[in-house]
């Protein structure tokens, strides 16, 4: 019995799957956490002081060119670097120390959050009894961008900076805004070049900060306190992405990536607190 010939157009919807399984497709997010972080050599390793990076360049990883935690043991020192189109954030998670910046010691303790410079030499002394934990957010400069060095260090800590309902997001979640580019008007510290936003947020018993995302800017969270449900890359909702978190645990979300937090609904339950930088995108969108 002869058989007739399946359509064309059929032979093509049989092979869709064929070439969709061949195409790779990259991930919205990448998650990771500080209890996973390996220690790897970095230009502030030295004896005492570690270096265990979180998120570096590469990938889907484009506006980042280092994000991780410096930890340095009691009487040590990090070596003192300089990066002539790199700027960075550092935010003090845990004990006390001292920054050395252009030559001078300033004192830093657990909540500081202090931007460095792009050519200003930096770095990092623990004076305490415990360890000091540093995280280190470094984002280089485009070529084209006009660089801008502050007149003193730019330091402040989380305290002084007010909690406030911001945007369209919800009474649940405070925000505290610490870091913004140099025409900001709203942050404590008006002085980044790509980096255009650091700011914690504070999450109340059930609290979110409604999924969303971002069509010009790459993200990082870092879950400081607490624990709930990250969404990352499972549409508007978030429904279809919320995966389990704990303090320590954090994301970088590329461009256009579903973004948020819910806190657990638990009777009791302590507040969460989350660490969140926002970087420009650095190539145009196509």
């Amino acid at each position: 019995m002869c058989k007739r010939p399946l359509p064309l157009s059929l032979l093509s919807l049989l092979s869709i799957p064929l070439f969709a399984a061949e195409r790779p497709v990259d991930p919205t997010f990448l998650k990771t956490s500080l209890s996973k972080a390996a220690v790897a050599q970095d230009d502030l390793t030295a004896p005492g002081s570690e270096f265990r990076p979180l998120f570096t360049k590469g990938g889907i990883v484009r506006g980042v060119a280092r994000f991780g935690e410096a930890s340095l043991a009691p009487g040590s020192a990090s070596p003192v670097v300089q990066y002539p189109r790199e700027e960075q954030i550092y935010y003090v998670t845990a004990g006390s120390g001292e920054v050395v910046y252009a030559g001078k010691k300033h004192p830093i303790r657990a909540d500081d959050f202090l931007y460095l410079a792009p050519t200003i030499a930096h770095g990092l002394v623990n004076t305490g009894d415990a360890p000091l934990k540093v995280l280190v957010m470094g984002y280089p400069i485009p070529a084209s961008t006009p660089i801008r060095i502050p007149d003193a260090l730019p330091i402040a800590n989380a305290s002084e900076v007010k909690k406030q309902v911001v945007g369209n997001h919800p009474p649940s979640t405070l925000y505290q805004l610490l870091i913004g580019d140099q025409s900001s008007t709203r942050d404590r510290i008006a002085a980044a070049h790509v980096v255009t936003s650091l700011f914690l947020m504070e999450f109340a018993p059930g609290g979110t900060n409604f999924p969303h995302h971002h069509d010009r800017e790459e993200e990082v969270y870092v879950l400081l306190e607490g624990e709930g449900q990250m969404v990352a890359g499972g549409g508007a909702s978030g429904v279809e992405g919320r995966h389990p978190a704990k303090a320590g645990d954090a994301y970088f979300y590329r461009l256009n990536a579903t973004v948020g937090f819910y806190n657990r609904e638990t009777a009791g339950v302590p507040k969460a607190r989350i660490l969140a930088i926002r970087s420009l995108y650095p190539f145009a969108r196509r």
